[in-house]
């Protein structure tokens, strides 16, 4: 998951995306409205969490933008506002849920969870494919009933492709799906991760590379005849 934070105060950000890291989301800090509208030109979003009170465009025409563009992007607002009527105002905008200052990391984190499991309401939260059983919630792997430990990029890359369903995912893509925008595009992190990933789920493997395209989950025995190649 990637989401975008759009909040004023550093410590709070910073605290936010470390927070964050450490459930495997990859988030992307705005400290004022331009920059938050720039990034969501530039970069696809699972969730946005928006400060309602931060400078330049408000975060309040932040959400409109979003909802305006017509994304379907899941807005948490964020505010020291506890009053109803704040609230209101913010649900009327397009904010699918509210969190108010000061809160538990924890409760961030459930929310945004929960939000994501609704904006992909028609795929199964569990997801299984060539005998790989991912759990996205509980950040638990399974291969053939086997639980598999795995880091929490190693998590964040083969949950990118599993929902893939076969599909061939680009290094650029998991790199802006597992990283952040502070990730170098020029590193072989992905190269790495990928290699290190395949020897935590052991033999046979998994994870094709096609050769110049990307990596893809391996469905069935004829993944290598249609032009994957190990790498």
């Amino acid at each position: 998951m990637r989401v975008l934070v759009v909040e004023d105060e550093p410590y709070m950000a910073e605290a936010i995306r470390d927070g964050l890291r450490l459930e495997a989301i990859a988030a992307d800090i705005a400290g004022d409205g331009d920059t938050a509208l720039e990034l969501l030109s530039t970069n696809a979003y699972d969730i946005a969490v928006l400060d309602r009170d931060i400078p330049g465009p408000t975060g309040d025409e932040i959400a409109a933008h979003i909802v305006a563009s017509g994304g379907g992007t899941p807005i948490l607002m964020l505010t020291a506002a506890d009053r109803l009527d704040d609230k209101a105002t913010g649900f009327e905008l397009g904010a699918d849920d509210y969190l108010t200052k000061p809160f538990d990391m924890r409760e961030l984190v459930l929310r945004l969870r929960a939000l994501d499991r609704r904006r992909a309401h028609s795929r199964p939260p569990v997801r299984e494919i060539a005998g790989l059983r991912v759990d996205p919630f509980r950040r638990e792997v399974y291969r053939e009933g086997r639980h598999i430990a795995l880091t929490r990029k190693q998590f964040a890359v083969l949950e990118v492709l599993v929902a893939a369903e076969g599909g061939v995912v680009s290094a650029e893509e998991l790199l802006e799906r597992a990283w952040d925008e502070n990730a170098d595009p020029f590193t072989n992190a992905v190269r790495i991760t990928v290699s290190a990933l395949r020897k935590r789920l052991g033999e046979p493997q998994l994870i094709d590379t096609v050769a110049g395209v990307g990596y893809r989950i391996g469905t069935g025995p004829d993944a290598d005849d249609r032009g994957a190649e190990r790498g």
